[in-house]
């Protein structure tokens, strides 16, 4: 039982729902069986009661038969006759009714008999001399007495009455049991008292406190603190459930160490290979200048050309090797290699568009609206010109030829700035836009070289503390924002 107990979450609430049942039961079924008796004195009361008023009926109807006789034998009146029949009809009546009552009770049959043995003799012997005019007047007085009668029926009456009595003794005999019903009731009502603070204490100990606790473990396990373990312990459903919620938690935190340690690998893979691999990129850069600048001798016009796209390859993977120095320093250090000083927003849109002009021979047109009062905000000028010219290099290379790109600096909340830039391109599906910051994850129609670049800029823009998103619909253009905090965070102090 003990073991039960503790092993089950709600065992205390069964065990005294179980009590509370028995008593009950137990209460109903002796207030059933005080009911069955009161109810059988009822019945035995109402049937005294009826046999008392039939018979007294009986003899009502046997004294009018016999004054009727009377009255006839005096005054020869034939009213007195239908008064004599009136009365034995009546009389016959009542003793059916008094036989329908005393039917299920065979001790009385020889009474019935006998009333029945008396009526007939008294009509033998009277009434029918009466009626055929034999019957003397001198023998009025001996027309007959109904002492008979009456005491048949008291004796009757007498039998009910023991019976009567007796059943009133029995049910006596089960007032203990309505005693012990009542005395049940306050038992009920106590156990359900006593119980129901116990269980409302026992589920706050077992249920209330040990959620609670989950809660707040689950609260740091959703910021990452899987090191944090359920110390509720028993041996009930509750138990059971922090040992797999803390099995589960060590099961995720193994897998993320051993992810960490392979994504750790990866990147010291890409950081040694992408340092290896830049010196002789940068030397084939050099080596490439010197032979279409003829150091080595003259160049044709089409060994030039040659030349050249092998310089445009040789530039994309130093950009893609220098991109990924990049992204493994940010991975590595966060904000601890950013500059701190304040930006100035025209000169680096300034920068930007020029540059752009230049390498898209004009393209598109560009704009720059830069909005007046703008706040303050801290941050590497390099960096965040790193990551709008990034921004505008896709919006004019995936606009149409005379398309409109602009650029666009406001703080519509007092705690950031905010710089958008538009195109006019063909638009990004909302799949698309929701990965697009990822690591070498690109969108339909906007393949760059390898999906680092808008990579390196939500690290740049994190690194500051700050968001950048993308809203777009399909073949209206594309807006990419980002933000960036007034004041700067502890990280750009060196203190990350």
């Amino acid at each position: 039982m003990v073991s039960f107990l503790k092993k089950r979450l709600f065992a205390p609430l069964y065990v005294s729902l179980t009590v509370l049942i028995l008593l009950l039961l137990t209460q109903e079924g002796l207030s059933l069986v005080v009911n069955i008796q009161k109810q059988r004195n009822v019945n035995r009361i109402t049937q005294t009661f009826k046999i008392k008023r039939e018979s007294e009926r009986l003899l009502r109807a046997a004294l009018e038969e016999k004054v009727a006789l009377r009255g006839y034998l005096l005054n020869k009146d034939k009213e007195f006759l239908q008064q004599y029949r009136d009365g034995r009809t009546a009389f016959s009546t009542s003793l059916d009714r008094l036989s329908n009552l005393l039917q299920d009770d065979p001790s009385l049959k020889d009474n019935l008999g006998d009333i029945y043995t008396f009526h007939s003799q008294w009509e033998d012997q009277f009434v029918q001399p009466v009626l055929s005019g034999s019957f003397e007047l001198e023998d009025l007085s001996q027309l007959g007495s109904l002492d008979t009668l009456r005491g048949t029926i008291d004796g009757i009456l007498l039998y009910e009455k023991g019976l009567l009595n007796a059943q009133n003794r029995r049910l006596a005999h089960l007032e203990w049991l309505n005693q012990l019903s009542f005395v049940l009731s306050g038992l009920s009502i106590g156990v359900i008292t006593i119980g129901s603070v116990g269980n409302f204490g026992l589920l706050r100990r077992r249920m209330v406190s040990p959620i609670q606790h989950l809660m707040k473990v689950g609260q740091a396990w959703k910021t990452g603190q899987l090191d944090v373990k359920i110390t509720h312990t028993s041996e009930d459903e509750m138990g059971q459930l922090a040992i797999i919620l803390n099995d589960m938690a060590q099961d995720i935190r193994n897998r993320q160490e051993k992810i960490q340690q392979r994504n750790q690998q990866l990147e010291d893979l890409i950081r040694t290979f992408s340092h290896d691999l830049r010196t002789p990129l940068l030397a084939n850069r050099s080596t490439l200048h010197a032979m279409v600048g003829g150091a080595f001798g003259d160049v044709s016009d089409s060994f030039k050309e040659i030349l050249g796209e092998s310089q445009d390859a040789n530039d994309n993977l130093i950009k893609l090797v220098e991109t990924l120095l990049d992204i493994s320093r940010y991975e590595a250090e966060g904000s601890r290699i950013l500059n701190r000083e304040r930006l100035n927003w025209h000169k680096i849109c300034d920068r930007v568009t020029l540059w752009i002009q230049q390498s898209t021979q004009d393209k598109c047109h560009l704009k720059t609206d830069i909005k007046s009062n703008l706040p303050d905000a801290i941050g590497d000028a390099i960096e965040i010109q790193r990551v709008l010219l990034n921004l505008v290099e896709n919006a004019v290379r995936l606009s149409d030829q005379g398309k409109t790109v602009r650029i666009e600096v406001l703080s519509s909340q007092p705690s950031q700035v905010q710089v958008a830039v538009h195109d006019q391109g063909p638009g990004l599906k909302e799949k698309d836009a929701k990965h697009l910051f990822r690591r070498f994850s690109q969108g339909t129609g906007r393949q760059g070289r390898a999906g680092l670049g808008l990579y390196l800029c939500r690290q740049i823009i994190e690194a500051h503390g700050g968001k950048i998103w993308v809203e777009s619909t399909i073949g209206q253009g594309a807006t990419f924002w980002f933000s960036l905090p007034i004041e700067a965070p502890q990280s750009l102090n060196g203190t990350a």
